[in-house]
């Protein structure tokens, strides 16, 4: 067996399971869980009758490049949504199709560490816990960067000889759990970081097109490097998703995009790694890279969840709207056992912040916190909302 698997933590849901093991929730109370971030709008009407034409292209062996029309489709999406100058990104060289994008942010740190050189994979800390495990499995040392007052991770706060190490420097942005939002000047610092010491910069944006703000959406890393005079994106590569941004997880399909050389050695690696993206569901994807209206519907949805949840839960704890996400991430006194007596008082299931993120000199982040997921319909958050307002006061 490969002895780095002894290296992995439990994953945050295991956790979550042995810590609710043994409780009785009331069952005259419906369940409701708000601590996986599980979209559950209802799909677009054109997922399935896409689906419905395509199914004889289950005969079909699909190539891990991608069709063209699927990459097309991303680029001209990417290039529309974060104001990238026509033509810069060429879909040829550029795009490459993934199994979602936990899949694909695993997949490449195994295919850019040289765990020969004593490598260094920094993360943000609270953070999506794949990260993690992509390092440790690529024989690499995963550093837990310090957060900013912002929420997010504070670059100007790792020391010179981690960077010198660093061969993969993981964002997150909007983030999970925080919902923090990276501006263009905070992504153009990590870029400068990374050309001083030759690192590479991986941006998972799969909760980009979730945001309060239709007036303000989040910028993305292709965006920053534009700016800083990147037009061949060196260096830096971001991860998107349907699964959010449609309301469609099952789909499993998502893109990675960017610096072209790295876009190459990463073909190369997931031609033998299996992972090609089936062709029906490529052409599930293309119609929904194509359309934005039902983004704009979606994210009323949240707004609408947000407006309706916030108010009766500010009456029992300090809490505050993200920038974007799904998620809100308020304090609480102690975060296991909040989560364990809210289930067991109130059949509500959210996740302890100390399961997001690890211990440091500086203490453990997530630790005194809970990420509530708002992806259940409106009429269950308000409800869930309730019943924490309610457990809290009762305490």
């Amino acid at each position: 067996m490969n002895s780095l698997l002894g290296q992995l933590r439990p994953y945050p849901f295991e956790r979550l399971r042995a810590l609710l093991a043994g409780a009785a929730p009331p069952a005259a109370l419906n369940p409701i869980s708000m601590s996986i971030g599980e979209p559950r709008h209802p799909a677009p009407r054109i997922v399935l009758e896409e689906f419905t034409k395509n199914l004889q292209t289950l005969g079909n062996y699909p190539a891990t490049l991608g069709l063209p029309a699927f990459r097309v489709a991303v680029a001209d999406w990417l290039t529309r949504r974060f104001n990238l100058p026509a033509g810069t990104l060429d879909a040829e060289t550029m795009v490459l199709p993934v199994n979602g994008t936990r899949e694909a942010l695993f997949a490449f740190a195994q295919s850019v560490v040289d765990a020969k050189q004593s490598p260094v994979v920094a993360m943000p800390n609270p953070f999506y816990q794949i990260y993690e495990g992509a390092a440790l499995l690529a024989g690499a040392e995963p550093y837990f960067m310090a957060n900013s007052k912002t929420l997010l991770a504070d670059l100007d706060s790792v020391p010179a000889e981690v960077w010198r190490r660093c061969q993969l420097l993981f964002l997150c942005s909007p983030g999970n759990p925080t919902g923090a939002v990276a501006d263009v000047r905070y992504l153009r610092r990590a870029i400068e970081l990374a050309e001083r010491f030759d690192f590479l910069v991986a941006s998972d944006e799969c909760y980009s097109e979730i945001y309060l703000d239709e007036a303000n959406p989040p910028p993305g890393l292709l965006q920053a490097a534009i700016a800083a005079g990147h037009t061949r994106f060196e260096r830096c590569v971001v991860f998107h998703s349907l699964s959010k941004r449609s309301s469609v997880p099952g789909l499993r399909s998502g893109f990675v995009s960017g610096d072209p050389s790295v876009i190459k050695a990463f073909l190369l690696y997931r031609t033998y790694h299996g992972c090609a993206m089936p062709i029906h569901t490529q052409l599930v994807s293309i119609p929904l890279w194509n359309d934005d209206a039902h983004v704009i519907e979606n994210r009323k949805l949240y707004r609408n969840k947000f407006a309706a949840v916030l108010p009766i839960l500010r009456e029992a704890l300090p809490i505050e709207a993200p920038d974007a996400s799904f998620y809100l991430w308020p304090t609480v006194p102690d975060d296991e056992r909040f989560t364990r007596e809210l289930f067991e008082r109130k059949h509500v299931t959210v996740l302890p912040g100390s399961y997001l993120s690890r211990d440091t000199a500086q203490g453990n982040p997530g630790r005194g916190r809970v990420r509530i997921s708002l992806v259940a319909n409106q009429a269950e958050c308000v409800e869930a909302a309730g019943r924490i307002r309610d457990y809290v006061a009762g305490r």
